[in-house]
């Protein structure tokens, strides 16, 4: 009788350690998680990023446009960043879509702060990369597209973004809506000036 408590009270130990170690790997693990998405918010908020995320949607369209900036695409070996600055956002958003898949990054965090983004860098950058697939074949920046496959998967079920089942949305007022509405002088309508957003 008292070896068979013995023998419970060491499997009561036994069992209350490895919940005590599950726990504590799961902080870890959070807290893994929360140190990656700071290094990654700041990576995206620095002046590369910001400057080669605004060169893809204000430049690269028209720069496509030219034979002699797509042959340099085409062409293997290396391709500067400093005339093809495309390629930092290129890099970058692969690197992430490696960290991703990899599990090192949770998805649905990941996606929270980024999807919008990164759907919107595959539409500007897409052309670029068949470009350079030509020659380097289909692998070519294959975890950008992958990421932006499932950010177009986490937008798809989540439109209006995450928010609690508790959260409700009170209308914003949209005091200039009629006024930018309205056609601008010489009747062209008035827009925005295009900005990088996080989302």
């Amino acid at each position: 009788m008292v070896s068979a408590l013995a023998e419970s009270g060491t499997l009561v130990v036994i069992l209350a350690s490895v919940i005590a170690a599950l726990i504590q790997l799961r902080h870890i693990r959070a807290g893994n998680q929360l140190q990656a998405l700071l290094s990654l918010e700041r990576d995206f908020r620095g002046p590369a990023m910001q400057a080669a995320l605004r060169y893809m949607q204000e430049e690269l369209p028209k720069k496509l446009e030219d034979p002699a900036y797509r042959r340099e695409l085409e062409t293997i070996g290396f391709i500067d960043p400093a005339d093809h600055p495309e390629m930092v956002a290129c890099n970058w958003l692969n690197e992430m879509g490696t960290l991703v898949k990899r599990g090192l990054v949770s998805e649905d965090t990941f996606m929270d702060l980024f999807a919008r983004l990164i759907a919107h860098c595959w539409r500007q950058i897409a052309p670029a990369v068949a470009i350079m697939r030509r020659t380097r074949g289909q692998a070519q920046y294959h975890d950008f597209e992958y990421l932006a496959q499932r950010a177009a998967a986490w937008l798809q079920q989540n439109p209006e973004g995450m928010s609690p089942r508790d959260f409700v949305r009170v209308p914003i007022p949209d005091r200039w809506l009629e006024q930018d509405a309205r056609p601008a002088s010489g009747g062209v309508a008035a827009t925005a000036s295009p900005q990088i957003a996080q989302d």
